[in-house]
């Protein structure tokens, strides 16, 4: 069994190197079919790993208070949607005096400028800097580490210390060839002192997590002055079961801080960690069937070309399937040579589209600077894909050859 099995493949092979120039268009549309796939299963999957990295690192038991609720669905036009105050900074400061849910802590903080110049002797950075004004928690309520250094302490942010946090891409730029920790930078004519260096982040959509400076709340809003600041909240619970009574305890206490009586709506939003993970999850979702809907049009198409190039293979090779029935060839037998000439044609074009859609793919995620991860589930999907293209492709026309009639055949010219 196993030496006709083998004897079939060789004979397979055979056909496929006489048809080389066929073969070759062939395996071509098929990988075309399948680098669809693959490439674009890649990039979403990219897409998602840089998307859920970046919100996973808030932690599961963490939430914001907002000004806005971005799950919030809108009736009418533009016009008619409600504006939403900011979030002051005294109520951001009562939130955190009157709320005592057990085992919370409570960060507040404020993106002073996006556009600091940050100045370290004689040098000094692009005004492209991201200058935060925060507390001592909001480091371990953003979820962001300390490479070097140290965290703020109650009596830094107290007392108006004027240090500051810096991120690593100082580490290779204004501070490099040197230890940052205990350097003097300065910020609008502000000298600060760097106590920590935050470890690496990298870039969401092409904006550099690591190029800000972080210094205490108070200092940051006495340097910067802007009417309209709108203060960021968050709150981290210490056990995640406890999170949904937080962030209901967190509604109500809100509430009553902004003055809302009980049937107004609320005029801010609370964004939870893991709702943002899901949501992402959920769009991803969506482009993954919009990949699997372009690739399988794609490879229906090819699976149309491999059938009917098998089938012309059959109807050029009608008097060579004559002569092996007359001498003795069975059915089973010219059916498998024909199917195992399709899965091998199938199973390479398979094998080209997975290789140019990952490469394709990494390239995407290369240039909008996604966190790439190798694609197993789409190359195992492209893999079943081109097994299942060949197969159905294969089966008609083997079984058009099997069921030739040996005389027929041999007076075929």
């Amino acid at each position: 069994m196993f030496k006709l099995l083998r004897e079939n493949i060789r004979i397979a092979l055979g056909s496929i190197k006489a048809q080389l120039l066929r073969t070759i268009l062939t395996v071509f549309i098929i990988g075309i079919g399948i680098m669809a796939l693959v490439g674009i299963l890649t990039v979403v999957s990219a897409l998602e790993h840089t998307l859920s990295r970046d919100f996973a690192s808030m932690g599961a038991n963490t939430f914001n208070l907002e000004q806005y609720d971005f799950s919030q669905r809108y009736e009418g036009d533009s016009e008619d949607r409600r504006i939403n105050p900011v979030i002051s900074y005294a109520q951001a400061k009562a939130f955190k005096e009157t709320f005592d849910f057990p085992g919370t802590t409570i960060s507040l903080s404020f993106t002073a400028t996006s556009q600091a110049e940050v100045r370290y002797g004689s040098e000094k950075t692009d005004p492209d800097i991201t200058v935060i004004g925060a507390d001592e928690f909001f480091l371990p309520n953003s979820g962001l580490e300390i490479s070097q250094g140290r965290n703020f302490t109650p009596f830094d942010v107290s007392n108006n210390t004027y240090t500051c946090i810096v991120g690593s891409d100082f580490e290779k730029g204004l501070l490099k060839d040197t230890n940052p920790i205990d350097k003097v930078i300065s910020i609008r004519g502000a000298r600060f002192k760097v106590i920590g260096v935050l470890k690496e982040k990298g870039s969401t959509f092409g904006n550099s997590q690591d190029l800000r400076v972080i210094i205490p709340i108070q200092v940051a809003r006495s340097i910067f002055t802007q009417p309209n600041i709108n203060y960021g909240v968050s709150a981290m619970v210490q056990k995640k079961e406890l999170l949904d009574d937080a962030v209901d305890q967190a509604t109500l206490a809100f509430r009553n801080i902004r003055g809302l009586n009980p049937i107004q709506d609320s005029n801010f939003g609370i964004s939870r960690s893991d709702d943002l993970i899901h949501k992402i999850q959920e769009i991803t979702g969506y482009l993954t069937t919009a990949a699997w809907v372009i690739g399988i049009i794609t490879i229906f198409g090819s699976s149309i070309a491999l059938m009917n190039i098998m089938l012309v293979s059959v109807t050029e090779r009608t008097r060579e399937i004559g002569v092996r029935k007359a001498l003795g060839a069975k059915r089973t037998t010219i059916a498998t040579q024909f199917f195992i000439e399709t899965m091998v044609i199938g199973q390479i074009g398979g094998v080209l589209g997975m290789v140019i859609g990952m490469l394709l793919g990494s390239l995407v995620a290369m240039l909008l600077k996604f966190s790439f991860t190798v694609p197993w589930m789409a190359m195992l999907a492209a893999f079943v894909v081109a097994f299942f293209v060949a197969l159905f492709s294969g089966l008609y026309p083997a079984v058009k050859a099997s069921r030739l009639d040996p005389i027929e055949a041999l007076r075929y010219e």
